[in-house]
């Protein structure tokens, strides 16, 4: 996702000092998240099948560089695999959506609407604080409503399916947030790289599950786009941004996380010829702005 992945979790409660190459990890992290949606669109096999291949191709690597990094993949609490695999659900559950919701509306709307999670979290903290939000997170919840509100009434404007596929994508990002939530204790005890291994293992059977019901044609003809989607969203864009997230503030790398729809628009035009108008360009501006001033709020 966008950062649809579990980078997030990785981003540490302060920040070191950053040079060039932590910026151009960041930079480039964002960049290959971002053309995972075209990596799924362009996918011979079903959308969650996708989401299946992704997670499964990259597992391996995952294992690996746990073990690089001296995190635990074995000897795991009950408490702790019981958090880890329901994460996984959630994290399959919103892959899954995420995906579907691609293949129905336009890929700028999708990474903006998958990345939701970042303001979700922000309201769960409030809630759980007890307190109401300060300016800077009145502006976010406000200028992401707005933008969601303009961006929601051009996609019914243009077909029902492309609402519907705008729904799925807010759905995922919903769903993402009960993954972070779940595996926030986990990470504390596994690593971030121990972590992805086991929601992502966790995540197959779920995904299959899903493609099975829906029909989908499983094995790809094309190995292509799943082997870039897996390098590009579970490996290149996680891995760059576990190197580099800790070295800036919420911020900056709200910022950064523009580039994302920035690169899915460009993609929508290039590859699928999806053009966007003033409204849209309005709409998405403002889902940006909120998403930039919830990462800005971080705690």
């Amino acid at each position: 996702m966008a950062m649809t992945n579990a980078t997030a979790i990785e981003h540490g409660a302060h920040t070191r000092g950053w040079n060039g190459w932590h910026l151009a990890a960041l930079l480039a992290g964002n960049v290959a998240l971002a053309l995972g949606p075209m990596w799924v669109r362009l996918a011979d096999s079903g959308p969650v099948s996708a989401g299946f291949w992704r997670l499964a191709l990259a597992v391996p690597f995952f294992a690996l560089l746990a073990r690089t990094n001296r995190q635990p993949l074995t000897g795991l609490s009950g408490k702790v695999l019981l958090a880890v695999l329901l994460g996984g659900v959630f994290f399959a559950a919103d892959l899954a959506s995420w995906h579907l919701g691609i293949e129905l509306t336009r890929l700028g709307n999708a990474t903006l609407f998958g990345n939701s999670g970042s303001i979700l979290l922000v309201a769960w903290g409030l809630f759980a604080l007890r307190r109401m939000p300060h300016r800077n997170e009145w502006l976010a919840f406000a200028a992401a409503i707005a933008g969601s509100a303009i961006l929601l009434g051009r996609s019914l404007e243009i077909d029902r399916t492309t609402l519907i596929g705008d729904l799925l994508c807010l759905l995922a990002g919903f769903l993402y947030t009960f993954y972070i939530l779940i595996a926030q204790r986990a990470r504390e005890t596994l690593g971030g790289w121990s972590l992805l291994f086991w929601s992502s293992l966790a995540g197959l059977p779920v995904l299959a599950g899903f493609a099975a019901v829906l029909g989908e044609p499983f094995w790809p003809d094309n190995w292509g786009p799943v082997v870039a989607l897996a390098f590009t969203s579970q490996l290149i864009g996680q891995g760059l941004l576990v190197f580099a997230l800790r070295h800036f503030s919420p911020l900056v790398v709200g910022l950064a996380l523009l580039t994302q729809p920035a690169m899915a628009v460009a993609a929508g035009w290039l590859v699928f010829s999806e053009r966007l108008g003033p409204a849209d360009f309005a709409g998405m501006a403002l889902v940006a702005a909120g998403l930039v001033l919830a990462r800005s709020t971080e705690r």
